[in-house]
């Protein structure tokens, strides 16, 4: 139910456009170079040992939120623009950046991201399409924590935001969802899913010897409101209620 691409000829084909807005997941093979990721991995590592883990104390992983802001190797991986064209392509609307994350499982973290969706915990309204590209940094074979996706689940929209660590929480919420296909989607360095930001996914565990590092940039819709609900990446920012985000933390692309 997936479709692979590649970046190589520099346009998205069509069938990977409508096989994504059909399942709400497509995998594009390529999307940076293995010698990029190679480097952004090198730099990944160096920001895990600086920045502030916002899920510090938690078994499921490490995760570092603006790091673009941070560290300038990072910045042009948040900021490609293959990532862009692409997430732009896949929407069909103009896009903001919302935030990006790097993601980092332990060797032997011993524990799974459970099934949930990212939308319910934004502060955000009015929104046509939201999704987040998902890069690999590092080979990312089930064993190291690859994700699972439940295809279609995007349409369920009015659900309230599920627990990353409760396994049974989206299923509590949506119970028809525990009897759908998934679709588990293994990456190589440099390859990427996108996903919707409805779409129902987990991740194994990381079973290896090596730490998983993903690189996430979250794509919204430009002319997303805000609804003043508190979240880590809008606080403190001064933003008003019912007006888009028009911040420097959160570019159009």
């Amino acid at each position: 139910m997936t479709t692979t691409d590649s970046t190589a000829a520099g346009r998205l084909s069509e069938e990977t456009i409508l096989a994504y807005r059909r399942d709400g997941v497509v995998r594009i093979q390529n999307i940076i170079t293995a010698a990029e990721a190679a480097r952004f991995r090198e730099a990944a590592a160096a920001a895990g040992g600086n920045a502030t883990d916002n899920s510090r104390g938690s078994a499921i992983f490490n995760q570092y939120v603006n790091v673009w802001r941070q560290d300038d190797v990072l910045r042009e991986l948040a900021l490609h623009p293959r990532l862009a064209a692409a997430a732009t392509a896949l929407a069909g609307v103009p896009l903001r950046i919302w935030h990006d994350q790097l993601l980092i499982k332990p060797p032997h973290n011993g524990a799974a991201t459970e099934f949930h969706q990212d939308a319910p915990f934004w502060p955000h309204a009015g929104s046509r399409h939201a999704l987040s590209a998902w890069v690999a940094l590092i080979d990312v074979p089930v064993e190291r924590g690859c994700m699972t996706f439940i295809p279609g689940s995007q349409h369920h929209k009015d659900l309230l935001g599920q627990g990353l660590a409760d396994r049974d929480g989206l299923f509590r919420a949506a119970p028809d969802l525990r009897w759908e296909e998934r679709l588990t989607i293994p990456l190589r360095a440099g390859d990427c899913t996108f996903h919707n930001s409805y779409l129902a996914h987990s991740a194994t565990p990381n079973l290896t010897d090596d730490p998983r590092f993903a690189h996430v940039t979250i794509f919204i819709d430009a002319e997303t409101t805000y609804t003043g609900d508190s979240h880590v990446v809008s606080d403190g920012l001064g933003l008003t209620v019912g007006e888009p985000l028009d911040h420097e933390l959160f570019p159009t692309v």
